[in-house]
């Protein structure tokens, strides 16, 4: 069996905000045609990982993610500046067994990890 990740989905209240967010968080281009109702981030040639999905859906979050995105960075201080100037917000901070990151919520109340690395 041969399968790979090509891409996640992310349900949100509105897509191309959060698509925005996250082409600046990521470095990404937004794909083509966005709207509040779907749109996307894209893999690039110069950033790894899947296409980030974003699709509309009527209810708000209201419970903690299954999944989250976890990032990591050597400029710890400076991606966390930068990603609160961004929109994110702090959910709480951890070092443990000698690492350390960030949770943060993006603008639609998703949670993710900053890793320091």
């Amino acid at each position: 069996m041969a399968l790979s990740v090509i891409g996640l989905s992310i349900d949100c209240s509105d897509a191309i905000e959060l698509a925005q967010f996250w082409a600046q968080v990521l470095g990404r281009p937004i794909a083509d045609n966005p709207t509040a109702e779907s749109a996307a981030v894209e893999a690039s040639a110069t950033a790894t990982g899947p296409r980030l999905s974003f699709h509309q859906v009527p209810e708000s979050k209201s419970v903690k993610n299954r999944l989250h995105l976890d990032l990591i960075t050597p400029d710890f201080e400076a991606e966390t500046a930068r990603l609160l100037a961004l929109g994110a917000t702090t959910a709480h901070q951890v070092e443990k067994n000698g690492r350390r990151w960030t949770t943060f919520l993006d603008p639609d109340g998703n949670e993710f990890d900053l890793v320091a690395g």
